[in-house]
């Protein structure tokens, strides 16, 4: 009999052991590079206005920002012209790859602008509202057939402290705004209140949430992300809980400028990065990062097109000194030229950093690369991304790739064969 019992401990132990291993192996996922994102092709966004409360402001003109897949109408909500920051949806035609912006499709609007916070995106400072210019929507996922969403403050030196809302999707039905929510564990709001994306179903145990949000390289750096940045939560939890419990898997403060300083010519992070989109890509063992990054020397100063005035001092100023950058003419931080970028994390180190086995701010990239995308207007912003795990697809938003539009760019994620580029 005994015998008989330690050979089935044996079976049993062994069994667990195998099933333990292959559910370590399926959990892993592949690690993706370059090569495994396969440009599928673009399409444009419609010119004109299309609702809201102020016709002037009700285009797509310099928008594009948190961009959101949404499964049920396989469509996309964006945020349209940068000074209103209203929604609205779009539809996904037949993407078409090609260097001649004319030969693109054109989406059709599903829905027309419209204020989804319903006048609430300005209350996120513990003491009452900002002034409404400064505030900023970070960020959209659709859950559960609601819209997430964060706020931020484009430039308030760490006075916000609420940052995550919920809305529906019927963009102009009144009354479905619930918010604004705090995140715990984050250092600022600022280093929450950005992109969001979800955990794929395979992760969420390890995680121990269904998503993932963060922010990052926004002015007043101290207050925010030198670097990727990403928190899980779990969506459910917002109304319901208060603080919405959130856990740190990746981030670098003032202190830790682990990626780089601001100031330096880190091939990582410096003043010159913007980092506005990410993704979770199911089967996969990547989190990756969508932003842009200067690949020159870094500067602080007014841009010119007149390369013999580079580290001259603008006359009047005494100090402001200026920045050789065809791109960007204003005063500010410069590197030129700039490139699309992304930030690739293993999956594993970011479990590592929720169960206290290293520091938010000492895992690093496994990877980085650039992204190559037509109809670039020079200082290649990159102002959303967004991802349909049913298709695996990634839309990239292109600021001002159109003129004054965005272009929306499509990516098909591979999981076959591996392979480092």
């Amino acid at each position: 009999m005994k015998i008989k019992q330690i050979s089935l401990i044996l079976f049993l132990s062994l069994f667990t052991s195998v099933f333990l291993i292959a559910a370590t192996s399926f959990a892993a996922g592949k690690l993706l590079y370059s090569r495994d994102l396969i440009y599928e092709g673009a399409f444009r966004v419609p010119r004109g206005t299309f609702g809201c409360t102020n016709a002037d402001y009700c285009s797509f003109n310099y928008g594009g920002t948190a961009l959101a897949y949404n499964p049920p109408g396989n469509s996309l909500f964006m945020v349209g012209h940068d000074w209103h920051q209203e929604v609205a949806e779009i539809s996904i035609p037949k993407v078409v790859n090609s260097a001649n912006i004319k030969a693109l499709h054109t989406a059709k609007v599903l829905q027309p602008f419209a204020d989804i916070t319903e006048g609430h995106m300005k209350n996120i400072e513990a003491g009452g509202g900002v002034y409404p210019y400064a505030v900023k929507l970070g960020g959209l996922m659709v859950y559960n057939n609601r819209l997430i969403g964060t706020v931020y403050s484009y430039y308030d030196g760490g006075k916000a402290v609420l940052s995550h809302f919920t809305s529906g999707l019927k963009l102009t039905a009144p009354g479905s705004f619930r918010g604004m929510y705090k995140l715990s564990n984050a250092p600022t709001a600022s280093f929450v209140s950005g992109y969001m994306t979800l955990i794929p179903q395979e992760w969420r145990a390890a995680f121990g949430g269904k998503a993932l949000t963060g922010n990052a390289a926004i002015p007043i750096i101290s207050r925010t992300s030198l670097g990727p940045s990403a928190f899980v939560f779990n969506p459910d939890d917002l109304g319901k809980i208060n603080p919405v419990p959130s856990t740190p898997v990746v981030y670098y403060p003032i202190k830790h400028p682990t990626l780089g300083a601001w100031k330096s010519d880190s091939q990582y992070y410096n003043g010159t990065a913007e980092i506005k989109g990410i993704v979770f890509p199911k089967g996969s063992g990547s989190v990756l990062f969508f932003g842009r990054k200067g690949t020159g020397a870094f500067c602080y100063g007014a841009g010119t097109n007149d390369q013999s005035l580079d580290g001259k001092i603008v006359p009047g100023t005494g100090h402001v000194a200026y920045c050789y950058d065809p791109a960007r003419h204003s005063k500010g931080t410069h590197g030129y030229p700039y490139k699309y970028q992304v930030w690739a994390y293993d999956a594993k180190d970011l479990v590592a950093v929720k169960n206290g086995k290293e520091l938010p701010w000492a895992v690093k990239p496994y990877a980085i690369w650039n992204l190559d995308l037509p109809f670039a207007p020079g200082n290649n912003i990159i102002s959303g991304a967004a991802y349909d795990p049913a298709t695996q697809r990634i839309f990239i938003s292109q600021f001002r790739g159109d003129g004054g539009l965005p272009v929306i760019h499509v990516f098909h994620v591979v999981l076959g064969k591996s392979g480092q580029v």
